[in-house]
């Protein structure tokens, strides 16, 4: 029989894209918090999606440096477990909650890719890269202090898709207002054979589901992005009209679950 939570299946699992949860990832962030054009906005949000009146518009970009590890030490192999990301999220509610939507998600890493398209993120290939800071204090080693500066970019198939600069200007209590909505994604996966190309085997809005989250050295200032535009891409269509601010943080959680909102196949 063959093996593997993922594929490629195996005779003996190895060669699976992702391993079975749980999943745990750590890592840096850097984002801007800004405003984009509302009705932009709203014309990405899936069937069970509706704008939130009160913020409709309002947007998250991250970047994000990763190490991810399962149940076997992963993270000692650093080339096939530590990539980059960088994704948008949008204000939204579902039936009254408020949470996030992510239209668009860009990461480096094949079985990054895979993980999410389980999980109901976008992804799509990417090239992502950010600031570091170092504990040596050094010209390069940014520091996480007032004025302190860091920026980040994503480019794919040759192209700028996004440019960001922040400057800290002072920490932020409760990291975790960073990330006080849910975030909600759609599973779809179509088939192929003719006659059913419109009929997807999966279609679900579901809810991330984050155990143990947690948010360290968070710090808040100005920020700037810049999103232009590009050939087969429409993430600069969420150009910001308004900019509230940058962040940078450092977080962890893990993945073991997934909450289906809606199953739109099987009503």
């Amino acid at each position: 029989m063959l093996k593997g939570f993922i594929v490629p299946k195996s005779p003996f699992g190895q060669a699976a894209l992702a391993a079975s949860p749980p999943w745990h990832y750590s890592g840096d962030v850097v984002g801007v918090e800004f405003w984009a054009d509302p009705a932009a906005a709203a014309a990405t949000l899936p069937h069970g999606l509706s704008p939130d009146p009160k913020s409709n518009g309002h947007a998250v970009m991250m970047f994000l440096d990763w190490q991810f590890t399962a149940q076997d030490d992963e993270f000692l192999d650093p080339a096939r477990y530590q990539y980059r990301e960088a994704f948008v999220l949008l204000d939204a509610i579902y039936r009254g909650q408020p949470v996030m939507w992510c239209p668009y998600i860009y990461v480096d890493n094949d079985a990054a890719l895979a993980r999410g398209w389980t999980q109901g993120f976008p992804k799509k290939m990417g090239s992502i890269f950010q600031t570091r800071t170092f504990a040596a204090a050094g010209a390069a080693a940014a520091p996480v202090v007032p004025g302190g500066r860091f920026g980040a970019s994503l480019s794919a198939h040759g192209e700028r898709l996004a440019e960001a600069r922040i400057t800290l200007r002072k920490p932020i209590e409760n990291g975790l207002s960073l990330f006080s909505r849910p975030t909600v994604m759609l599973r779809y996966f179509p088939r192929l054979a003719t006659g059913f190309q419109d009929k997807p085997a999966v279609d679900e809005l579901v809810m991330s589901i984050t155990d143990s989250l947690t948010v360290v050295n968070g710090w808040v200032g100005e920020g700037e992005i810049y999103l232009p535009e590009a050939k087969g891409e429409e993430l600069h269509a969420l150009a910001p009209r308004r900019i509230e601010s940058g962040f940078r943080c450092s977080l962890a959680y893990s993945v073991t679950d997934l909450k289906i909102l809606e199953d739109h196949v099987h009503k």
